[in-house]
């Protein structure tokens, strides 16, 4: 499987790496305000730590999403603006592709699979990676912003903040 999943109980979910990573990355949109954003911050206020939290942007760093700065007033910022960041740029930067199974339809072009000309899930398998792909790729890391700042001073009501889950 290309995708780094954790197997719990009859579920899948996505690794920490996708998980906290987004929750970094986040965390850094939220407090970039023109001025880089220390490390050490991001890991305080998520409870990531350090050693974690670097390999994550080291990876984000690679697939352009974030830039560092050094210096005394050095750390990171985003390497676009919000609004061209998706969830799904973050979540492949870290995860790989997003494929629920490694299958040579779903676009694993390295999969060869013997039964391909004779196998009728595969357009399950399709249809399920193109529509995690098309919702994770729909969602802006502004919108995400949006959110957190109305989390923050308390615009959602008590019945939503319940209900909300952090992907600890």
């Amino acid at each position: 499987m290309s995708l780094e999943m954790e197997n719990r109980g009859d579920r899948m979910k996505l690794s920490t790496k996708g998980r906290y990573g987004l929750r970094a990355v986040l965390d850094l949109a939220v407090h970039t305000d023109e001025e880089a954003v220390a490390l050490s911050q991001i890991a305080e206020r998520q409870g990531i730590s350090m050693n974690y939290l670097e390999q994550l942007i080291a990876k984000l760093k690679k697939a352009g999403i974030v830039n560092s700065t050094r210096g005394a007033q050095g750390g990171y910022t985003l390497a676009a603006p919000a609004e061209e960041i998706s969830v799904g740029d973050i979540l492949r930067a870290l995860e790989g592709d997003l494929n629920p199974v490694e299958c040579s339809i779903v676009g694993n072009a390295d999969s060869v699979c013997s039964n391909a000309d004779s196998c009728v899930t595969k357009y399950v398998w399709k249809r399920i990676s193109d529509s995690i792909n098309e919702a994770v790729d729909g969602i802006k890391l502004s919108e995400l912003v949006a959110e957190s700042k109305k989390v923050q001073t308390g615009a959602v009501n008590t019945d939503t903040k319940a209900k909300q889950t952090c992907g600890k």
